[in-house]
């Protein structure tokens, strides 16, 4: 059943919405910079040292992985601004219990968290050639969060220019669950790349299924299988979509799914290059987005 809220109109209304969707977009860089800094093992970049690098404001005469490092938590810190200029921005323009104030406000919760659980990984040392199952569990958790993050900056952006609420059907919440599940594994996959790097597909297989492996690896093989599944159901959720609503993003959804699909197979392929890495990560954020707004119609 869908509701209608009143939304601020005219210029104020679209300045609000586009800066939104900006600090959306900042915060999704934000998210792929620091998979780079993962995948480059640039993660002790600025040794044990937060919110210090290296014990300095700004380091002097630093190697490519602390300028990798440092780059991130000043990006980090622009988001910081970004998201709270946006939850103050909200309660400004739209009434006291309007969904948009309600999600502006938990995107700040969540990008603090996200910038506590940042600090945590330097902190507890689960950085570079750390293969522990903390550093795993962690990882996991850290990814959650950010998934939160970006669907309610989704969220806000996206209520911020419609008047209707809908209740997402138990199909597009499946679908969210799925999602997170296959972003989960997907973050275990890609640290056991990064890691324990092969040089050969045959060696990749042999590394996943021989008992002598990190336990990293082991897991690794169940990322490709939930990838599959979770796409054909994402497939099929938004072909049902788009008989029925949100044409636009169903549409989106089903060409990112398509796209995620292809990209995770060429990524198999040729052994998770850095650059590939990111390229996925970035479809999957996307994809993870437009179910966000799917469910949201």
């Amino acid at each position: 059943m869908a509701a209608t809220i009143a939304t601020p109109a005219g210029t104020r209304g679209a300045s609000f919405t586009r800066f939104a969707w900006g600090v959306l977009a900042w915060n999704v860089l934000v998210v792929l910079w620091g998979a780079y800094v993962r995948a480059s093992g640039s993660g002790a970049g600025c040794g044990g040292h937060w919110p210090l690098c290296n014990g300095e404001v700004v380091p002097t005469a630093p190697q490519i992985q602390t300028i990798i490092e440092f780059t991130h938590r000043l990006m980090s810190g622009v988001a910081l601004i970004a998201v709270g200029a946006l939850w103050l921005w909200s309660r400004r323009a739209f009434a006291p219990g309007h969904r948009v104030r309600k999600t502006a406000a938990l995107s700040a919760v969540f990008l603090l968290t996200e910038a506590a659980l940042g600090a945590g990984l330097v902190l507890f040392d689960y950085v570079a050639g750390n293969a522990s199952v903390g550093r795993a569990v962690y990882l996991s958790l850290h990814l959650v969060n950010t998934e939160f993050l970006l669907a309610m900056l989704a969220l806000t952006a996206w209520w911020s220019m419609s008047e209707v609420i809908a209740r997402p059907s138990g199909m597009l919440m499946t679908a969210l669950g799925a999602a997170l599940l296959v972003s989960v594994t997907g973050t275990i996959a890609a640290l056991g790349d990064t890691l324990f790097p092969a040089t050969s597909l045959a060696q990749g297989l042999h590394q996943d299924i021989s008992a002598a492996g990190s336990f990293l690896l082991r897991l690794r093989i169940f990322h490709p299988a939930l990838a599959i599944l979770a796409g054909v159901y994402f497939i099929t959720a938004s072909v049902i979509s788009f008989r029925t609503t949100g044409r636009r993003v169903a549409l989106f959804v089903l060409a990112l799914a398509v796209a995620q699909l292809t990209a995770g197979a060429v990524n198999v392929l040729l052994l998770a290059p850095i650059w590939m890495q990111i390229i996925h990560l970035l479809l999957a954020d996307l994809l993870w987005i437009g179910l966000v707004l799917l469910a949201a119609i």
